[in-house]
């Protein structure tokens, strides 16, 4: 069944819109213009979609891309520096907006996809980084070349680039400051997939849908486990007995009776 909502509503800006159709939510940067660099508008408009989508437990999957076909997105929007993050004052300010952002990407309870056309640069690199998985075309190039503008990549901005991507490959990007090319970021594990560029769309809502046909609760939980293991920190008693928590589920009962009737089993996440 198909049910198809969204365009601006969530985010309160053209700049950002979402869709939602067959329960996988489309985030879009919708600024082709500037090869969707990111102003503060949308750093905050990011924030409040991924609160709602979050929210919205009939969801399945959340693909993220940018609009244009050329960029995911460039980054900051740099044009808006002298008024919003010419000091470190003002960039202290700036963050209490771009950094919740950031958060409400990584603790959506959906499985999350960057669609990358294109260059993926800065801001915009950070920004797939926090998405669960990333597919990108032959074209595609990646890097944080914040080398040239003397600014700094913060250790909030860079903790989930690190934990992906790894010290090695961090380094590179940040001190040689080249753009990666496609099949450069796929030996670093920055992407999952590459295609050739007239297929990244295809390729990345197939398996937004493949996602979706699956138990919703089990995405959710291993998408949980997986960054909680991430932090070294001793699991406690409690993290350990959520584990078996699926097996008191409707449709873990679903599920495996489905799979002995040689049935396609259909899920309702509770």
């Amino acid at each position: 069944m198909s049910d198809v909502r969204g365009t601006s509503e969530l985010s309160g800006t053209e700049d950002v819109l979402v869709h939602i159709e067959d329960r996988i939510a489309t985030v879009t940067i919708n600024r082709a213009a500037k090869h969707n660099a990111m102003n503060l508008e949308v750093f905050g408009a990011l924030g409040k979609v991924f609160t709602a989508l979050d929210a919205d437990t009939e969801l399945r999957c959340v693909v993220v891309r940018g609009a244009g076909g050329k960029a995911f997105s460039a980054g900051a929007d740099i044009s808006e520096f002298e008024s919003v993050r010419k000091d470190k004052a003002a960039a202290i300010e700036y963050a209490k907006t771009s950094n919740p952002s950031g958060h409400a990407v990584v603790t959506c309870r959906h499985p999350t996809i960057a669609l990358i056309e294109g260059l993926c640069v800065g801001g915009g690199f950070g920004l797939a980084a926090l998405c669960d998985l990333r597919i990108c075309g032959e074209g595609s190039r990646f890097g944080v070349p914040v080398k040239r503008l003397g600014l700094v990549e913060s250790p909030e901005e860079l903790e989930f680039q690190v934990k992906k991507y790894g010290a090695t490959a961090m380094l590179e990007v940040l001190l040689v400051g080249d753009l990666l090319n496609a099949e450069k970021a796929y030996h670093y594990g920055i992407v999952n997939k590459v295609v050739p560029d007239a297929e990244v769309e295809a390729a990345a809502f197939e398996w937004a849908r493949k996602i979706a046909e699956g138990a919703p609760l089990t995405a959710r939980w291993h998408k949980k486990f997986v960054y909680r293991l991430i932090d070294p920190a001793p699991l406690t008693a409690a993290e350990i007995d959520e584990g078996y928590d699926a097996f008191d589920t409707e449709d873990f009962q679903r599920g495996y009776k489905a799979f002995l009737a040689k049935e396609k089993p259909s899920f309702v996440g509770r």
